[in-house]
C-alpha cells in the first residue's frame, strides 16, 4: 500500500523567500534519507535540503529560480516498501561505485586555442563579467530594456542590492562618459584582462565551487569599502595552556575536546566588553554606529567548498565545556553542509584561526557588516628574557584587522594590547 505525502522545507532560520539554484532529483528517482533533494542560497551560503524519508519521487513541485520559505511544498514523494527496497540498492550500488578503480596513466597533451581579445579602454555598458547582480525581477526588465549590464551597478538598497535608481543613475553616467560612474561615486574598477594560458603550456580548467565564489564576492565587497588596518600582537599564553591541558580529560568527559578556541572565545568576550565600538556595525550612510549588547561570536571553518562561518550565540552566558561542545558541532555541520542560515548569523565579531596549520601572522579580512576581526596563528615556544635570564614562554601571534571610519590607530592597539593582556592571565577568562 502506498502513502503520498510532500516534502516541505524544514526550519532554516529567519530567512524568507531563499532562491532555488539547483534540483538534484527528478520523478522517478528513489531516495533515502539524508539525500540532497534541491539546494538553496541564501546571501552568505548554499543550503542542501535533505530527504527526510525512505520514498519515490513522483513529482517535483518548484523550479530553478524559484523563491521558497519554511513550509513550501517542493516533492511529493510515494512511501512504500518497494520504494524502500529500491533506495537500499540504490546505496549500495552507490558504495560500490565509490571504490576507486585505477586510471590509465595518459599523456595530457597542450591544447591551443586562439587567444581572446583583450578589452581595451575604459569599461562600458556590457562588457562586464561580475558576479550576479543582486537584483529583483522588476529592476532586472528595466536594466534590460535600458540595455544595462546589471554586473557593473553598484546597489545602494539593503545588502548592495540594486535599485531602479541605481539603473538610472548608472546610465545618465554612461551618457555624459564612457566610464561607468557607479551609483555611490568613484570609478569601476578596471577588470584584468583575460590570458589564454594554454599558449604556454598543458592547463585545466575546473569550476571554483559555488561556496567560494560567494565567499569570494563577499570578501572583495568588504576589501573594496571597508579601509582595512592590521594590528599585530603576541601574547603570552603560557598558564593558559597549562590549564587547558590540565582540563583535557575533563573536557573527555562531557564528550569533547578543549581546544584553544574555547578560550580565545572568552577572552574575546572580555575584550568587546572593554572595547564596544569593536561589537558594532556602522549604518550604510556613514553617520550611525549600531552598538551590539549581545556578544555572539562567528568562526572561520575550512570546508571543501569553501569558508563557512557559523556563530555561537551569547558566548558570555556559556562556560568553557558548553563552548567546547558547540564549537565542535558546528564545525562538523559546516563541513557536513548542515548549517541552517541561523547558525550563520547574527555575529558581532569573529575568529579565524589558522594556529592548527601553522604560520607566524596574517592579515584577516573584516567580515562585513562587522567592523573587526580576529586572526590567530600558530603558538611557539620562546626564549623571554625575565630577571636576567632567558626562559621557555608559550607566546601566541596574533592580529586583528578593523574598519577604520570606526577604530582610529590608538584605540587598535588599545585592543589588542587588553586582548594580550587578558590571554596572558586566564583569571580575567574565567571571571
Amino acid at each position: 500500500m502506498s502513502n503520498i505525502k510532500d516534502i516541505l522545507i524544514p526550519d532554516i532560520g529567519d530567512f524568507e523567500a531563499v532562491e532555488v539554484i539547483d534540483i538534484l532529483v527528478a520523478p522517478g528517482d528513489s531516495i533515502k534519507p539524508e539525500d540532497p533533494l534541491i539546494t538553496l542560497e541564501s546571501d552568505k551560503a548554499t543550503i542542501d535540503i535533505p530527504a527526510p524519508a525512505f520514498g519515490l519521487v513522483r513529482e517535483v513541485k518548484v523550479r530553478i529560480g524559484d523563491k521558497v520559505s519554511q513550509g513550501t511544498a517542493i516533492l511529493a514523494i510515494e512511501e512504500t516498501e518497494a520504494a524502500v527496497v529500491e533506495a537500499q540498492r540504490k546505496e549500495q550500488e552507490q558504495a560500490r561505485q565509490a571504490q576507486p578503480e585505477p586510471e590509465p596513466e595518459r599523456e595530457i597533451a597542450p591544447v591551443h586555442r586562439p587567444a581572446p581579445s583583450t578589452p581595451t579602454g575604459s569599461e562600458t555598458v556590457g562588457t562586464s563579467h561580475s558576479s550576479r547582480a543582486h537584483a529583483g525581477p522588476s529592476v532586472r526588465k528595466f536594466a534590460r530594456e535600458l540595455g544595462v549590464d546589471l554586473g557593473l551597478v553598484r546597489g545602494s538598497g539593503n545588502k548592495g542590492r540594486i535599485l531602479q535608481t541605481d539603473v538610472m543613475s548608472f546610465t545618465k553616467a554612461v551618457m555624459s562618459s564612457d566610464r561607468v560612474f557607479p551609483a555611490g561615486g568613484g570609478l569601476a574598477l578596471p577588470e584584468i584582462p583575460p590570458v589564454d594560458f594554454s599558449k604556454f603550456g598543458p592547463t585545466e580548467v575546473i569550476k571554483l565551487p559555488r561556496l567560494k565564489r560567494i565567499g569570494g564576492q563577499n570578501l572583495q565587497r568588504s576589501w573594496i569599502n571597508v579601509p582595512h588596518v592590521t594590528q599585530f600582537d603576541e601574547a603570552d599564553i603560557t598558564e593558559l595552556e597549562e590549564f587547558r591541558i590540565s582540563k583535557l580529560k575533563e573536557a573527555e568527559q562531557h564528550g569533547t575536546k578543549l581546544t584553544l578556541l574555547s578560550f580565545l572565545m572568552k577572552a574575546v568576550v572580555v575584550a568587546l566588553k572593554e572595547h564596544p565600538y569593536f561589537n558594532a556595525s556602522l549604518h550604510p550612510g556613514g553617520e550611525q554606529l549600531t552598538l551590539k549588547k549581545y556578544f555572539h561570536i562567528g568562526f572561520a571553518v575550512n570546508t571543501d567548498g569553501g569558508l563557512m562561518v557559523p556563530v555561537i550565540k551569547d558566548a558570555d552566558q556559556k562556560g568553557l565545556f558548553d563552548l567546547a561542545v558547540e564549537l565542535s558541532e558546528l564545525a562538523q555541520k559546516a563541513r557536513e553542509k548542515k548549517l541552517t542560515p541561523s547558525q550563520m548569523q547574527g555575529a558581532g565579531f569573529t575568529i579565524s584561526s589558522l594556529g592548527h596549520i601553522g604560520g607566524t601572522g596574517f592579515t584577516p579580512i573584516v567580515n562585513t557588516p562587522e567592523v573587526a576581526i580576529l586572526g590567530v596563528s600558530r603558538a611557539a615556544v620562546k626564549p623571554v628574557y625575565e630577571n636576567g635570564t632567558f626562559v621557555p614562554r608559550t607566546i601566541l601571534p596574533f592580529s586583528v584587522s578593523y574598519d577604520h571610519r570606526v577604530i582610529d590607530g590608538v584605540e587598535g592597539a588599545a585592543f589588542t594590547r587588553f586582548l594580550g593582556s587578558v590571554l596572558s592571565d586566564i583569571r580575567q577568562i574565567l571571571l
